[in-house]
């Protein structure tokens, strides 16, 4: 996300002597992504980063794939996954493949024991259920239903809920997650047809800093193994930053849907994209407006990419038997539209109320066992009449 922001104490210039008031040092760490060449940060910390005391035993997390060649069109019942305690432990892949793991969490207790870093990944969070805030070393992001959440691979945080009721789509991006590149200008400003701007952006606020030496253990998940490290300093020692490189939040309500006088097409609903896959926000909004327009989508060819859908709120125009929690998937290989009687009982309405969030894959996507756990079995024939 090309936007400039700061936070806390920094120096006038970068890369030079930055002096505590009781004497010392503060230490500079560039926080930047694809060697030097992508987006970054530059951290100023009381303590150096690099503190490790004690590497422990890593745990294998790997997804368990079930299905690993799928053609199949599945509906899962995403409410079925029960609440955990911890947070890391909550969290369920279902669909996957070398680019994106896509699963959902029902977290009950905050993460609050110890911090997280994934070294791997860009996460995307959508907070279907519950409320908070999230807490990085760069600040902290409040968050609500209908947020979703971006974290940057090697961010560390904790994330403290509200209630025991949360309810989290989430996504661990290979690639990095990106605002599309059709909706900046060539400066990295949100252009004019852009359906959102840089104002509906949720940026880190109340930057938290700790000067405390001790035992902290931090969970680092890196090439499917979760392995923990202990500390000898606080890891939110920064005192201040800026750059490029940050979480931020985006609520789906801010969204603001692109129409036409015929049905558009899937990527008006675009809202993140990477080089793998795509992100996009299906929100309330008029339908078509042509005198002879069919507000239903049109059957198409799921020929090039895989398509998931996470059923949020509201009224599924082009289903039956779908509700708030579900996932479908349709895979690339064969078509798939709306289901009978609803592309002709859609003519004549006016609108939608609809909440749903889409992630489209580039390459097949492979089914896991926690996956077909709470698949319904008999979704690829709803289409027959």
């Amino acid at each position: 996300m090309p936007i400039y922001h700061k936070l806390g104490k920094i120096p006038q210039k970068r890369h030079v002597q930055f002096e505590k008031p009781e004497g010392g040092l503060y230490y500079e760490q560039l926080f930047g992504t694809i060697g030097f060449d992508g987006m970054s940060s530059l951290l100023y910390q009381v303590h150096r980063p690099t503190q490790v005391k004690e590497i422990g035993k890593a745990l294998d997390v790997s997804p368990k794939i079930a299905v690993e060649k799928n053609i199949t069109s599945r509906k899962l019942i995403g409410f079925d996954v029960k609440p955990q305690n911890d947070f890391l432990d909550a969290r369920e892949p279902l669909l996957v493949n070398s680019d994106v793991h896509v699963g959902l969490a029902a977290p009950k207790k905050s993460l609050t024991e110890y911090f997280y870093k994934n070294a791997d990944a860009d996460e995307m969070l959508f907070i279907h259920k519950g409320s908070g805030t999230l807490r990085t070393f760069l600040g902290n992001i409040p968050f609500e239903y209908g947020d979703y959440l971006i974290i940057p691979r090697g961010m560390i945080y904790q994330i403290d809920f509200d209630t025991e009721n949360n309810r989290i789509l989430y996504a661990e991006s290979f690639d990095p997650i990106y605002t599309p590149k059709r909706y900046r200008n060539w400066f990295g400003q949100m252009l004019e047809h852009s359906p959102f701007c840089e104002r509906d952006y949720k940026l880190p606020q109340d930057l938290e800093t700790y000067d405390e030496k001790g035992e902290f253990l931090i969970k680092v998940k890196k090439q499917g193994m979760l392995h923990q490290l202990v500390y000898a300093t606080h890891p939110f020692d920064v005192v201040g930053w800026d750059g490029y490189n940050f979480p931020y939040g985006f609520s789906i309500h801010n969204f603001e849907p692109i129409t036409g006088r015929v049905h558009q097409p899937p990527p008006v609903h675009q809202t993140f994209e990477t080089s793998s896959y795509v992100i996009c926000s299906f929100c309330p909004r008029l339908y078509d407006y042509h005198p002879k327009a069919i507000p239903a989508p049109y059957n198409h060819s799921n020929i090039d990419s895989d398509e998931v859908l996470y059923y949020v709120d509201g009224d599924f125009m082009s289903r039956t038997g779908i509700a708030p929690g579900h996932i479908s998937l349709h895979p690339a290989g064969i078509p798939h539209g709306p289901h009978p009687g609803t592309y002709e009982g859609s003519i004549g309405k006016k609108g939608t109320e609809e909440l749903a969030v889409m992630i489209d894959t580039f390459k097949p996507l492979m089914v896991t066992e926690n996956a077909l756990k709470i698949d319904d079995g008999n979704y690829f024939k709803s289409w027959v009449e």
